[in-house]
């Protein structure tokens, strides 16, 4: 066990991986109710010898945090963006690279969210690749990731499916978590 896997197991964590270690996807990572959701998720693909990239508003990523964080994988999400949207940039980004992870939060928010962003939806079936669904759960202090899902284009239908999958999953702060159905 590598030192990541040590810190979980010391703090009570256990990690549940069973999905292929896909050369590109999208880690769809939730609830997000923490900043710790970050840590935690970082910790957990490490602990598996695995790599991904995160967004992240880019009001973060000044100095010298900007360094440490696009050295971790980091990607600025620039809010008023003129240099096109972030969906085109991503796509862009997985079709001209051999091998990409990105964990993205769909609530797009530590705060209390009912409209989910459909994005990375939209990112993977325009990448064609997959998407691994992550599930953080305070309550059992649990971090899976054992299902996959290879979007269909329809974006309503798709993101109820990824909903589904978090029905059961506890946050660290469950007033913060809501989907769109809720």
């Amino acid at each position: 066990m590598n030192l990541s896997g040590k810190i979980l197991k010391l703090f009570g964590w256990t990690v549940n991986v069973t999905v292929p270690d896909y050369p590109k996807c999208i880690i769809c990572v939730a609830p997000h109710t923490s900043n710790w959701d970050f840590i935690l998720g970082k910790l957990t693909y490490a602990s598996i010898g695995r790599k991904a990239g995160f967004l992240m508003k880019s009001s973060w990523f000044f100095f010298p945090l900007g360094y440490i964080f696009r050295s971790m994988g980091g990607v600025p999400v620039y809010r008023k963006n003129k240099r096109g949207s972030i969906v085109d940039q991503l796509v862009e980004r997985f079709n001209n690279t051999e091998r990409l992870s990105i964990a993205i939060t769909p609530e797009g928010t530590r705060s209390r969210n009912k409209k989910w962003h459909t994005g990375f939806l939209q990112i993977a079936y325009r990448a064609n690749i997959p998407i691994m669904i992550g599930i953080l759960d305070y309550g059992h202090k649990t971090i899976t990731i054992d299902d996959v899902l290879f979007p269909t284009g329809e974006i309503d239908s798709d993101l109820k499916a990824v909903q589904q999958a978090y029905e059961s999953s506890q946050a660290k702060y469950p007033e913060k978590f809501a989907k769109d159905n809720d």
